[in-house]
Protein backbone atom coordinates (compact mmCIF):
# COMPACT_ATOMS: atom_id res chain seq x y z
CA UNK A 1 0.00 0.00 0.00
CA UNK A 2 1.24 3.61 -0.88
CA UNK A 3 2.57 5.75 1.57
CA UNK A 4 0.78 8.41 -0.29
CA UNK A 5 -2.48 10.14 0.65
CA UNK A 6 -5.60 7.92 -0.50
CA UNK A 7 -6.87 10.72 -2.51
CA UNK A 8 -3.88 10.37 -4.74
CA UNK A 9 -4.34 7.18 -5.26
CA UNK A 10 -8.26 7.56 -5.82
CA UNK A 11 -7.48 9.86 -8.35
CA UNK A 12 -5.00 8.03 -9.80
CA UNK A 13 -7.30 4.70 -10.21
CA UNK A 14 -10.20 7.29 -11.48
CA UNK A 15 -7.52 7.96 -14.23
CA UNK A 16 -7.33 4.39 -15.19
CA UNK A 17 -11.18 4.18 -15.15
CA UNK A 18 -11.57 6.49 -17.68
CA UNK A 19 -8.21 5.71 -20.16
CA UNK A 20 -9.76 1.52 -19.80
CA UNK A 21 -13.51 3.10 -20.99
CA UNK A 22 -12.19 5.73 -23.36
CA UNK A 23 -9.97 3.07 -25.23
CA UNK A 24 -12.34 0.20 -25.17
CA UNK A 25 -9.96 -1.80 -23.02
CA UNK A 26 -11.43 -4.07 -21.04
CA UNK A 27 -7.95 -4.77 -18.65
CA UNK A 28 -5.79 -2.75 -17.19
CA UNK A 29 -2.78 -3.62 -14.76
CA UNK A 30 -0.08 -0.92 -13.31
CA UNK A 31 2.16 -0.65 -10.59
CA UNK A 32 3.36 2.77 -10.02
CA UNK A 33 6.59 3.04 -7.64
CA UNK A 34 7.29 6.01 -5.23
CA UNK A 35 10.24 4.92 -3.86
CA UNK A 36 11.61 2.38 -2.44
CA UNK A 37 9.14 0.10 -0.56
CA UNK A 38 6.67 2.77 -1.22
CA UNK A 39 4.36 1.46 -4.68
CA UNK A 40 0.68 0.85 -5.60
CA UNK A 41 -0.36 -1.97 -7.40
CA UNK A 42 -3.70 -1.88 -9.81
CA UNK A 43 -5.92 -3.67 -11.75
CA UNK A 44 -9.04 -2.42 -13.50
CA UNK A 45 -11.66 -4.97 -15.23
CA UNK A 46 -14.22 -3.79 -17.08
CA UNK A 47 -17.39 -5.79 -16.25
CA UNK A 48 -18.66 -8.43 -18.84
CA UNK A 49 -21.89 -7.78 -20.31
CA UNK A 50 -24.10 -11.18 -20.74
CA UNK A 51 -26.04 -12.25 -23.42
CA UNK A 52 -29.70 -12.21 -22.34
CA UNK A 53 -30.41 -15.66 -22.60
CA UNK A 54 -27.41 -16.34 -20.68
CA UNK A 55 -27.16 -15.95 -16.88
CA UNK A 56 -25.97 -12.72 -15.23
CA UNK A 57 -21.92 -13.28 -14.44
CA UNK A 58 -20.76 -11.46 -11.22
CA UNK A 59 -18.36 -8.42 -11.24
CA UNK A 60 -14.66 -9.57 -13.27
CA UNK A 61 -12.92 -8.08 -10.04
CA UNK A 62 -14.31 -4.83 -11.60
CA UNK A 63 -13.12 -1.31 -10.21
CA UNK A 64 -16.02 1.63 -10.97
CA UNK A 65 -15.30 4.10 -12.97
CA UNK A 66 -16.43 6.14 -10.18
CA UNK A 67 -14.27 5.25 -7.02
CA UNK A 68 -15.55 6.26 -3.64
CA UNK A 69 -12.35 5.53 -1.50
CA UNK A 70 -9.08 3.65 -1.63
CA UNK A 71 -10.19 0.59 0.65
CA UNK A 72 -12.77 0.07 -1.83
CA UNK A 73 -10.09 -0.17 -4.32
CA UNK A 74 -8.22 -2.42 -2.26
CA UNK A 75 -11.52 -4.69 -1.65
CA UNK A 76 -11.81 -4.70 -6.10
CA UNK A 77 -8.36 -6.18 -6.42
CA UNK A 78 -8.29 -8.68 -3.46
CA UNK A 79 -12.16 -9.92 -4.91
CA UNK A 80 -9.95 -10.95 -8.47
CA UNK A 81 -11.92 -14.05 -9.45
CA UNK A 82 -7.89 -15.96 -10.76
CA UNK A 83 -7.16 -16.03 -7.27
CA UNK A 84 -10.05 -17.60 -6.08
CA UNK A 85 -9.56 -21.62 -5.34
CA UNK A 86 -12.44 -23.05 -7.40
CA UNK A 87 -11.49 -20.73 -10.56
CA UNK A 88 -11.17 -22.31 -13.88
CA UNK A 89 -8.80 -20.99 -15.88
CA UNK A 90 -9.02 -20.77 -19.60
CA UNK A 91 -5.75 -23.32 -21.19
CA UNK A 92 -5.28 -21.43 -23.91
CA UNK A 93 -5.91 -18.22 -25.86
CA UNK A 94 -9.76 -18.50 -28.43
CA UNK A 95 -13.07 -17.60 -28.34
CA UNK A 96 -15.24 -18.41 -25.63
CA UNK A 97 -18.49 -20.69 -26.34
CA UNK A 98 -21.18 -21.77 -23.51
CA UNK A 99 -23.42 -23.98 -25.89
CA UNK A 100 -22.48 -26.47 -28.32
CA UNK A 101 -24.16 -24.32 -31.16
CA UNK A 102 -25.62 -20.99 -31.80
CA UNK A 103 -29.53 -20.96 -30.01
CA UNK A 104 -28.37 -24.62 -27.67
CA UNK A 105 -28.73 -24.50 -24.18
CA UNK A 106 -25.60 -23.73 -22.53
CA UNK A 107 -23.53 -26.46 -21.36
CA UNK A 108 -24.10 -25.33 -17.92
CA UNK A 109 -25.85 -22.96 -16.12
CA UNK A 110 -25.35 -20.60 -12.62
CA UNK A 111 -26.17 -23.23 -9.54
CA UNK A 112 -25.35 -26.03 -11.54
CA UNK A 113 -24.00 -29.56 -10.04
CA UNK A 114 -21.39 -30.74 -12.70
CA UNK A 115 -18.90 -33.78 -12.42
CA UNK A 116 -15.35 -33.69 -12.50
CA UNK A 117 -14.75 -33.98 -16.61
CA UNK A 118 -18.05 -32.82 -17.37
CA UNK A 119 -18.06 -29.95 -20.66
CA UNK A 120 -18.02 -26.61 -19.21
CA UNK A 121 -17.69 -24.84 -21.95
CA UNK A 122 -15.97 -24.60 -25.51
CA UNK A 123 -13.05 -22.84 -26.40
CA UNK A 124 -12.25 -22.14 -30.23
CA UNK A 125 -8.63 -22.39 -31.02
CA UNK A 126 -7.44 -22.28 -34.90
CA UNK A 127 -10.48 -23.71 -35.93
CA UNK A 128 -10.64 -26.51 -33.43
CA UNK A 129 -13.68 -26.81 -30.87
CA UNK A 130 -11.62 -27.53 -27.74
CA UNK A 131 -14.39 -29.00 -24.56
CA UNK A 132 -12.98 -27.28 -21.30
CA UNK A 133 -14.15 -29.78 -18.47
CA UNK A 134 -14.82 -29.14 -15.05
CA UNK A 135 -11.75 -29.64 -12.66
CA UNK A 136 -13.31 -30.76 -9.85
CA UNK A 137 -17.21 -31.29 -9.37
CA UNK A 138 -18.93 -28.98 -7.22
CA UNK A 139 -21.42 -26.11 -7.71
CA UNK A 140 -21.04 -23.31 -10.96
CA UNK A 141 -21.04 -20.37 -8.50
CA UNK A 142 -20.12 -17.73 -11.13
CA UNK A 143 -19.97 -17.65 -14.80
CA UNK A 144 -17.01 -14.54 -15.60
CA UNK A 145 -17.28 -14.90 -19.88
CA UNK A 146 -19.86 -13.86 -22.37
CA UNK A 147 -20.59 -16.13 -25.04
CA UNK A 148 -18.49 -15.46 -28.29
CA UNK A 149 -15.86 -13.42 -26.50
CA UNK A 150 -12.41 -13.71 -26.36
CA UNK A 151 -10.50 -15.32 -23.78
CA UNK A 152 -6.22 -15.45 -23.15
CA UNK A 153 -4.29 -18.07 -21.28
CA UNK A 154 -5.46 -17.87 -17.28
CA UNK A 155 -8.20 -16.08 -17.84
CA UNK A 156 -10.64 -17.23 -15.33
CA UNK A 157 -13.88 -18.50 -17.26
CA UNK A 158 -15.99 -20.13 -14.20
CA UNK A 159 -16.16 -20.52 -10.55
CA UNK A 160 -16.94 -24.41 -9.20
CA UNK A 161 -16.87 -24.88 -5.61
Amino acid sequence: MSKHTHEDDVAFIQALAELLNKNALTELSVMREYGEDDSLEVRVVKQAQMVAAAPQPAAYAAAPAAVAAAPAAVAAVSDDPARHPGAVPSPMVGTVYLSAEPGAEPFVTLGAQVEEGQTLLIIEAMKTMNHIGAPRAGTVKRILVDNGTPAEYGTPLMIVE
